[in-house]
């Protein structure tokens, strides 16, 4: 009751003139920054910072601006996701699976409409996970150290297997893949050059946009000339815009299902929307996809990652708020945006500034409200880029990945990454390789390999450490479950068939 009480308090706050201004002006530019990869919610922060101090914000109007802006590019960059196959973040490269298989079939309307209620339903859920259960997730989240993040890697790369297409092999060799690519540049703890082979721009490492875009735009503009070089036609017809009633019925759990998960997860530190999505899309895929119709275009292919990053977005918002301690690279643009607005994170915010963090809660409901609105009636305006010609559409595509990557890096050196990435990626589709589990080790290896060596660190060596506690080994169990289940239930099938 005492919560409810607090959020009234929050919403008086946020539906201030001034608030509620802010919060659809961070909605918006949200969804213009989602839509183009390579600026990011980070940079747009950034860029945005010193005009909120030279307008005197006070401390949760401005936290209000900034995160409308954080939430809002979740929206946005399903758009250029679903329509055009070049994901901006690593939690759309999920997205893009059954989101562009859609679009190719004719059902980008659709497609584009789940996003947007499933984005929506994450969102509101997440917000509500935030009202009743801030104060003990924040000190759950504190039992996670290394061993526990060590066993979640683990589990997130089981579930790849969902991923995996028609080959498992194929899928693991992605991986490799994409694992190899993470271990490229200094070594962590002792700076030694990895896989560098001389070269100064590999230093750093290969940077997820380049990886992305390369793996997933350059190589789609080189699969869309050679199908117009071919005479091939692929359907680019966006057909109708509404997402029908059953198809909403049919997703309606996923949604559910998939925001509390991603809320859950987002709680974690370090762990964010990407593992949120991959864990989200292929839970459901285990539990829903009796068709086999996951990777083909599948709307609830889509609403799983976007229901599930939406969530663990807000999720990200209790360590922050009180803990004081960033889940990824925006969170701790916002955290430093706090401390320099003189507000200190941690456990005795919510009672001595309670209209910063009930404030934020509500305008971040609201947000979601008009982001709903904004979204669902342009779907009809977004899905029209499919009708640009596709003699310009292939040099926009490619014109739009290299100018990303070149702002964001300032590298030449990246430039030509990105195109060999995207060739390798353009002879993995002819292969039949998928590409998500790539960015997924890509991603997540060096989390691993760091949590790994700090558990061995702290342990002395011993190997035991990894299973020393009820999370840890409640993780371990769950990733035998999701790689063995799936073998049992097809030896099953195949027996009950021979019976028949």
């Amino acid at each position: 009751m005492e919560s409810l009480q607090l959020l009234a308090g929050g919403f008086a706050v946020a539906l201030q003139p001034l608030n509620l201004a802010l919060v659809l002006v961070g909605a918006v530019v949200g969804t213009g920054v989602g839509m183009l990869p390579g600026i990011g919610p980070i940079n747009a922060i950034a860029l945005l910072l010193p005009l909120i101090f030279a307008a005197g914000l006070p401390p949760e109007s401005a936290l209000i601006l900034l995160a409308g802006i954080y939430y809002g590019s979740q929206y946005g960059n399903s758009i250029s996701t679903i329509l055009l196959n070049v994901p901006g973040t690593p939690s759309a490269v999920v997205t893009a699976i059954d989101g562009y298989a859609a679009t190719r079939a004719g059902r980008a309307g659709p497609a584009l409409a789940i996003s947007a209620i499933a984005s929506f339903t994450g969102g509101t859920l997440s917000i509500f996970g935030l009202v009743l259960l801030a104060p003990a997730l924040s000190r759950w989240a504190l039992r996670f150290g290394p061993a526990e993040y060590v066993a979640l890697m683990v589990f997130a790369f089981v579930a790849l297997s969902s991923l995996a297409g028609r080959s498992v092999p194929k899928a693991l060799a992605a991986t490799g893949f994409g694992l190899l690519l993470a271990s490229v540049g200094l070594d962590p703890q002792t700076s030694i050059a990895r896989y560098s082979f001389g070269q100064l721009g590999l230093l750093d490492g290969i940077d997820f946009l380049v990886a992305t875009l390369g793996l997933f735009a350059v190589s789609e503009v080189l699969t869309l000339a050679e199908d117009t070089a071919l005479g091939e036609r692929v359907s680019r017809s966006w057909g109708r815009v509404r997402v029908s009633a059953e198809e909403l019925a049919r997703s309606g759990w996923t949604m559910v299902r998939s925001g509390v998960l991603g809320f859950l997860v987002g709680v974690l530190p370090g762990a964010g929307g990407t593992v949120a999505a991959f864990l989200a899309y292929s839970t459901e895929q285990r539990i829903s996809d009796t068709e086999g119709t996951f990777g083909t275009g599948d709307l609830r292919g889509v609403a799983a990652p976007e229901s599930a990053n939406n969530a663990a977005a807000n999720g990200a918002m209790i360590p922050l708020l009180t803990l004081g301690v960033p889940g990824s690279g925006t969170t701790a643009v916002l955290l430093g945006a706090l401390l320099a607005l003189n507000v200190t994170p941690g456990p005795l915010l919510v009672a001595e500034r309670p209209e910063i963090f009930w404030g934020l809660v509500a305008s971040m409901y609201i947000g979601n409200v008009a982001l709903l609105v904004l979204n669902l009636p342009l779907v009809g305006l977004f899905v029209r880029v499919l009708d640009v010609p596709r003699w310009f559409l292939i040099p926009g595509v490619a014109v739009l990945s290299y100018t990303s990557v070149y702002a964001v890096t300032g590298s030449a050196f990246d430039l030509g990454i990105l195109t060999a990435l995207g060739v390798v990626g353009w002879a993995m589709r002819k292969g039949d390789f998928p590409l998500a589990p790539v960015i997924l080790g890509l991603v997540l290896g060096p989390l691993l390999e760091n949590n790994l060596r700090r558990s061995l660190s702290l342990s002395g060596g011993d190997w035991s450490v990894l299973a020393s506690s009820p999370i840890a080994v409640g993780l371990w169990i769950a990733a035998a479950a999701a790689l063995g289940l799936p073998i049992v239930a097809a030896r099953l099938r195949r027996r009950v068939a021979s019976v028949r």
